[in-house]
């Protein structure tokens, strides 16, 4: 990084460089084998990838070959952000007189421009309708090294700033609303496992099972109580589980969810995120569930913590995008096939509970990544959402 700035090339690449990272917070991706190019990324852009090419090419043949490779890593990246189709800016600034960009059939998803100065950008519409102010923001007036001074120092902090961010986001924080969910649920098992014992019911017959009678007093839903006019049931059926071994399994498997999601979200969002959740899943679960039985179980707002993973996951796909392609997706359908294959397995409140979650965090919006114009939409989807489930639920 010593060196000076002595070539039209270098003073290019700082340029565009300084723009994309510091106006339109592109970051770097580190590639294996890309020599004389710059990958940089930013997924909520119109163009998600932006190449810097200096590489020089000196026909429509190293062109193609070029434009192959792009393609390949493209797909690459695709498949580890769980990115359908990826809009690619490629700005070749060292490109030989021989490749005719016009004549040459190019990939849809990938636009090339052919850079020898600042003002070349004006050239190309698909650049200034995207990026209406890259003209103005490139022009310096430091020179040499004065400009390789001030041009490092900006990208170096807005690095810093943006570590500081993803260190923010993904420092791990003591989940304690996971906590206190698992422990508000053990304390009610004991109580109703107590109630039990002292009705008559046996030590292993209460360990494995629950009565109706506790499940009534302690909150379990039952569709004909909610319908009249017991609408507490909602939330308080997520709090109270069906023998032991549910809540173990449950207790498990929020451990494991909820300290990740309330790490990621924060505590307040969290809270909000698996009550709106637990509703969610009551509500569509009363469309299905059996009149003559109580249900219970915090599965249905542990689908909804699954369906937030996947939202957040969304947005920060370029760091979890392979664990939500190989362990997230999977879990759920998993989940979801086993409560087609059991009975006593409400798939209508995991359902309820996922599309629950997943609205919630985008009416809440994701740190550093959501919009104003995300998180209206989001309320506007959860609203109709929850008004769907309770015309559904009440009134069909």
């Amino acid at each position: 990084m010593a060196k000076s700035i002595t070539s039209r090339e270098d003073e290019l690449v700082m340029k565009l460089l300084h723009y994309f990272i510091t106006e339109e917070n592109y970051t770097p991706i580190v590639l294996h084998g890309a020599n004389n190019e710059i990958w940089l990324e930013n997924f909520d852009n119109d163009y998600k990838i932006v190449r810097i090419v200096s590489n020089y090419i000196h026909n429509n043949e190293q062109f193609q070959v070029d434009l192959y490779k792009t393609k390949q890593i493209m797909h690459s990246i695709s498949k580890k952000t769980l990115s359908p189709s990826i809009n690619t800016l490629s700005l070749f600034i060292n490109l030989g007189e021989n490749v005719e960009l016009k004549k040459l059939e190019i990939d849809e998803n990938i636009m090339c421009a052919d850079i020898k100065k600042m003002s070349d950008l004006k050239k190309y519409n698909f650049i200034t309708d995207s990026f209406p102010d890259i003209i103005n923001k490139t022009k310096f007036a430091e020179k040499g090294m004065e400009l390789f001074a001030k041009i490092t120092g900006d990208i170096t902090a807005k690095t810093e700033v943006n570590a500081k961010k993803a260190e923010d986001v993904f420092k791990p924080k003591r989940p304690y609303i996971t906590y206190s969910i698992l422990v508000i649920n053990a304390i009610i098992f004991i109580l109703t496992f107590l109630y039990n014992l002292k009705n008559g019911n046996g030590i292993i017959e209460s360990l494995l099972g629950n009565s109706n009678a506790a499940l009534k007093l302690f909150g379990g839903m039952k569709p004909e109580r909610v319908l009249n006019g017991e609408y507490w049931r909602l939330i308080t059926a997520t709090f109270n589980h069906i023998g032991l071994l549910h809540l173990l399994f449950n207790s498990y498997a929020l451990y494991v969810i909820g300290s990740q999601v309330e790490s990621y979200v924060g505590k307040v969002k969290f809270t909000a995120i698996y009550l709106i959740s637990a509703i969610s899943a009551e509500l569509l679960a009363l469309s299905f569930a059996d009149p003559s039985k109580y249900g219970a179980g915090a599965s249905g707002a542990i689908f909804g913590l699954l369906g937030a993973l996947l939202y957040f996951g969304y947005h920060y796909r370029v760091y979890l995008g392979t664990v939500i392609k190989s362990q997230i997706i999977p879990l759920i359908l998993i989940n979801l096939a086993i409560g087609l294959a059991v009975d006593s397995i409400s798939n209508a409140a995991h359902i309820g509970g996922l599309i629950g979650g997943f609205l919630a965090l985008q009416a809440l919006g994701v740190k550093y990544k959501s919009t104003k114009t995300d998180m209206i939409n989001g309320n506007v989807l959860l609203i109709i959402y929850l008004t769907f489930l309770v015309y559904i639920g009440f009134f069909r």
